[in-house]
């Protein structure tokens, strides 16, 4: 097996493993009124003083169709209209506060949006390896 190949698997395997707290996502508001996405389990990272959604989370909401309402495609869908630039990690996170799961200040934040980016590479790259 290859090296890549397993990587990917485990990447695979700790996304299934992570789902089910994605899934139970739930809005809270700060002082300010303003979203911040809590969950059960821990899934938050801190960029600037906001807890967000770890990009991976973020990104693997619309992977897994929780942004469809927002106008996000799922799964292979998402993946080739990211992989021909219709999509980009500005639309998924814009989507991401549309829903509630992220505060606006994530759509300033360019570490976050550039984490999501790379989160998104993920996904192309990984779904490249079934070709």
């Amino acid at each position: 097996m290859k090296f890549s190949t397993l990587i990917d698997s485990v990447f695979i395997v700790a996304s299934i493993a992570l789902l089910p707290g994605i899934g139970g996502a739930q809005s809270a508001t700060n002082n300010n009124g303003e979203p911040i996405t809590i969950t059960s389990n821990n899934l938050l990272t801190h960029f600037t003083n906001v807890s967000y959604l770890k990009p991976f989370d973020a990104a693997f909401l619309a992977y897994q169709g929780n942004l469809k309402a927002q106008g996000i495609p799922s799964g292979s869908a998402l993946v080739y209209q990211y992989q021909t630039g219709r999509l980009t990690a500005l639309d998924v996170v814009k989507a991401a506060v549309n829903a509630k799961k992220l505060p606006a200040q994530a759509l300033n934040d360019t570490a976050y949006l550039n984490s999501v980016e790379s989160q998104l590479t993920s996904f192309v790259n990984t779904s490249n390896l079934s070709h």
